[in-house]
């Protein structure tokens, strides 16, 4: 069975920092993409981030600039870096990854097999 076990999160002011980790159990971590999404209150549930098995990262546009997806395969750890937060940052944090290795994580969502329990993160203006 496979968990992916998130952490990090919290309450920040706007401009402020925060990192998200994500644990997998994932076998070759290094072998999987594994992406970052985010659902604020009231609206769907929306792509951050992804970062392919060759450490290549792709964003939404809304984050590029100011966010960092990174991997640490030894640690089979997901990261991600949330700089300049703004008030519309304000939404839970999910890690993400799909069924099998050297699979991509669509912006969609779709495919997506493995979800973390989700945190918090939320900036006050």
């Amino acid at each position: 069975q496979v968990h992916l076990v998130q952490s990090g999160g919290g309450l920040v002011q706007a401009g402020g920092s925060l990192r998200l980790s994500c644990v997998a159990s994932l076998r070759p971590f290094s072998s999987y993409s594994m992406g970052w999404f985010r659902q604020a209150p009231g609206k769907d549930r929306e792509f951050v981030a992804a970062i392919i098995w060759t450490n290549d990262p792709y964003y939404a546009e809304s984050v590029k600039g100011r966010f960092t997806i990174s991997r640490d395969n030894a640690k089979n750890t997901l990261y991600l870096q949330l700089n300049d937060l703004k008030p519309e940052d304000t939404a839970v944090y999910y890690c993400a990854a799909p069924p099998s290795a050297h699979t991509l994580v669509l912006r969609s969502g779709h495919g997506v097999d493995y979800w973390g329990e989700g945190t918090l993160v939320t900036v006050s203006s």
